[in-house]
């Protein structure tokens, strides 16, 4: 997988993140996604799991699965590029926190994926709602298993069309105040004391980044 930053997604330089392992790990903490593909001039996109694995040649992939309801599927063509689209904590910026005179901003996390789109066998989307189910299912008190479900249940896998995108390239943007490093520490003041998790989630993230 390369990060670029110089086509489809404006990112600031200071901004950038070419950090991939790093920009890794947030796909797989914030794997709750957007599909984008173009369907008769248009833009298409759903909201879905998708989940950074490696295929049997070691290349970063991400995996789902979108119902045959949806007609995005139908527009899926092998070797195709789509979009995926993955968003982190976000929280306004007031700039009565800066010491000199200032508009307000937003600090945010987001981090655009591409990718060569290519369809799975039943065989293969099966076993990849298997590693979706055991992985999300880890942590349950009582935690289900497909294993144990019924042959008649696990029939619903053929109203389901699954998908692996082999990734060519990412775009991370961590806006973090970087460009503010006087007005750093009052910054995670604030959003500290603020209730909300964006603010929360930004305040912990722009301390990591000074580390």
């Amino acid at each position: 997988m390369k990060t670029i930053g110089s086509i489809h997604m404006y990112i600031p330089p200071h901004y950038q993140n070419h950090d991939t392992e790093e920009v890794k790990k947030f796909i797989k903490k914030n794997s709750f996604g957007i599909l984008i593909n173009v369907m008769e001039n248009k833009p298409w996109g759903t909201h879905i799991p998708l989940e950074l694995e490696e295929d049997e040649h070691g290349n970063d992939v991400l995996v789902g699965h979108i119902a045959k309801a949806n007609p995005q599927w139908k527009y899926f063509r092998n070797e195709a590029e789509v979009l995926c689209i993955f968003n982190g904590p976000h929280a306004y910026v007031s700039s009565s926190w800066y010491k000199e005179e200032e508009v307000p901003t937003w600090n945010y996390v987001a981090v655009h994926v591409y990718g060569a789109l290519r369809v799975l066998s039943e065989d293969e989307t099966m076993a990849s709602m298997h590693r979706l189910v055991n992985k999300y299912e880890r942590d349950s008190k009582n935690p289900i298993s497909l294993d144990h479900m019924s042959p008649q249940t696990l029939r619903q896998v053929k109203g389901v069309v699954g998908f692996e995108i082999r990734i060519s390239d990412i775009q991370a943007t961590y806006k973090l105040s970087q460009t503010r490093a006087a007005d750093h520490k009052k910054i995670v003041s604030e959003l500290k004391e603020r209730p909300d998790s964006g603010s929360q989630g930004v305040a912990s993230l722009m301390q990591n980044n000074k580390e």
